[in-house]
């Protein structure tokens, strides 16, 4: 979809093929439980990630600031981008 010719992505939308390397980090190292702030979470990794590969804790946390998460803290959720992070910056 587009918006005044910029491209949206969706949660949906965010891999072609299987489960983006974000989504995976998440799942390894245990930042999802109810799933409500999850795409949020996510989208917003790939957007700072997009952004500067080589972010920092500080960064990444500036980034998902926006999103509410009352089941994990955000120390898990942090933990994830920067997993998914290394993973991207392997392949």
């Amino acid at each position: 979809a587009t918006l005044d010719g910029c491209e949206i992505i969706t949660i949906e939308g965010i891999s072609n093929n299987g489960i983006h390397p974000i989504q995976e980090a998440f799942m390894e190292v245990g930042a999802v439980q109810c799933g409500y702030c999850t795409p949020g979470m996510i989208l917003s990794a790939k957007a700072i990630l997009d952004k500067n590969i080589d972010a920092t804790e500080e960064e990444i946390r500036e980034s998902i600031s926006g999103n509410l998460c009352r089941c994990t803290g955000y120390d898990k959720i942090v933990q994830g981008i920067i997993l998914a992070q290394r993973k991207l910056k392997n392949n």
